[in-house]
Formats: C-alpha cells, sequence, structure tokens
C-alpha cells in the first residue's frame, strides 16, 4: 500500500518541529516523491547526515511503504 504525502510529512514534522516541509508526488502512483525539508536541526550536519535523519525519521517505511524519495535538506536563511 502506497504512503499518503501527509503522513510522511506527518513524520517529518514529527521528528523536526520547526521543519518546513514541501512534498510533490512524481509520478502521481502515491510511491514516489519528492521532498524539501528545511530546518534549523541540520544546522551543523553536512548534507548525508541531513538526509540520514530525515530518514530515520520515517522510522524504516523506505523502501516498503515508501518506495522513493528524492530528498533535497536545508538549513533555514
Amino acid at each position: 500500500m502506497p504512503m499518503a504525502s501527509e503522513d510522511i510529512e506527518a513524520m517529518i514534522v514529527e521528528a523536526f518541529p520547526d521543519a518546513v516541509v514541501e512534498i510533490t508526488d512524481l509520478a502521481g502512483d502515491g510511491d514516489h516523491y519528492a521532498a524539501k525539508v528545511t530546518s534549523a536541526a541540520f544546522a551543523g550536519m553536512n548534507r548525508v547526515k541531513q538526509h540520514q535523519a530525515v530518514y530515520a525519521a520515517l522510522k524504516g517505511k523506505m523502501g516498503g511503504e515508501l518506495h522513493a524519495l528524492q530528498l533535497t535538506t536545508a538549513v533555514p536563511e
């Protein structure tokens, strides 16, 4: 069963309460998403650590319910 974009956003915001999350369904199938996550929590982290933190927030859903996630992370300006 595909994962709803609202569920993805909720899990990310639960882990990063200050996050601004923008999610786009890339294929219209509920299986391939792009997410831009902006959070002050990423300050001092390199890009790999930022992405690992977001994947950790998804609690093992990547590769299962969530097939593909094109991830962009940023620190607020």
